[in-house]
């Protein structure tokens, strides 16, 4: 590390580093400094079940990146299960009635009638953007805190790694948490967010990389996946929608926009009413995710609107509230909000309606 340069010599033993140095290099590699004190590195281990595979193999060794969101969403999630309580709220029916021997098509219209989605009205919104964002919305107010980011907390610095994971799920029967990826492409995103919400259905935490071409060896991923693409784009309504005699890039994007999901899902429903052999699948879905990556990301708009996506609308404006009536410190919802200004936690108040 050119911030380092004497780190070859540290590592060899033949120079020894001041604390004020250690504590640095601790700060840049985002690493306790009593770990640097130690003959062997720590395993950590990823406090929630661990989905996530590259073609067959488990990853190991989660970034310093992923460990900090799972445990920031955890400490989320303790919050808002004690807001929740004393608010006597009761808790949501639809956590965990879901088992793996339910029926995949009838728990995605389950899902779907929870959630208020309506195809058609999908189908008129402008942009795959605004699908997305009426998405979280819907699991918003449904009971689901859906948080949507692609940095760790507000630290540009610290962007996540869609390949090591695209969202995770926090089962809770009075705060059930997800977590999206933000720094993936808004197609992946909307899969990853009807995967997430799955494991909610089934009642199982886990971090994934949800895709809608993977056939993951987890028999949890793999149902998560199938009911993922259903609640997304029933079978059905492919079945008399598609058009075998069409030319397939033209097809993927017309159902695309039909649905208004991403080409990615669509390609995966072809493939799984028949209209595609794995082999051509495959190929298809790696051409457009390549495509879909080549394609410049929007910009970070507003912040404050930004914030409340980051950290869900619906702990956002409790959080606010609470800090408001005095029943958390300023101090603790700084720390859940990623930010350390009083002005800033006003402004992200008003955005949200609770503050004048």
């Amino acid at each position: 590390m050119h911030r380092f340069p004497k780190l070859v010599a540290w590592e060899q033993g033949t120079v020894k580093p001041t604390l004020k140095q250690l504590e640095e290099f601790a700060r840049a590699t985002h690493t306790p400094v009593g770990f640097l004190f130690l003959s062997e590195p720590p395993i950590e281990r990823i406090p929630i079940p661990d989905f996530r595979t590259i073609g067959n193999r488990h990853l190991e060794r989660p970034s310093p990146d992923l460990l900090d969101m799972i445990y920031v969403c955890q400490q989320r999630q303790e919050w808002y299960r004690n807001f929740a309580r004393s608010e006597r709220q009761s808790a949501l029916p639809f956590v965990a009635s879901a088992t793996l021997k339910s029926n995949v098509e009838s728990t995605a219209a389950k899902m779907r009638n929870a959630l208020n989605i309506d195809i058609e009205l999908r189908r008129q919104l402008p942009t795959w953007t605004d699908a997305l964002r009426l998405f979280i919305e819907q699991a918003d107010e449904m009971g689901v805190m859906v948080m949507c980011s692609g940095v760790v907390l507000n630290n540009n610095s610290r962007r996540l790694d869609p390949d090591e994971f695209r969202g995770l799920a926090l089962s809770d029967d009075l705060a059930p948490l997800v977590f999206v990826n933000g720094a993936d492409t808004k197609a992946a995103q909307m899969f990853t967010l009807a995967h997430e919400l799955a494991h909610i259905w089934l009642g199982q935490s886990a971090v994934s990389d949800a895709q809608a071409s993977h056939v993951s060896e987890h028999e949890v991923e793999q149902w998560c996946n199938q009911v993922a693409a259903e609640l997304l784009v029933p079978i059905a309504a492919v079945r008399s929608d598609y058009h075998d005699d069409s030319e397939l890039g033209n097809e993927v994007n017309r159902l695309a926009r039909r649905f208004k999901v991403s080409t990615l899902v669509i390609l995966r429903r072809i493939y799984d009413v028949g209209g595609l052999n794995k082999t051509s699948f495959r190929q298809a879905y790696e051409e457009e995710l390549e495509r879909l990556l080549a394609i410049s990301r929007e910009g970070g708009g507003n912040f404050y609107l930004t914030q409340a996506a980051r950290v869900s609308k619906r702990f956002a404006r409790a959080l606010v509230i609470s800090t408001l009536e005095g029943q958390t410190l300023h101090r603790d919802a700084f720390r859940m909000l990623g930010f350390s200004k009083l002005e800033t936690f006003k402004k992200l108040g008003r955005s949200l309606g609770v503050m004048a």
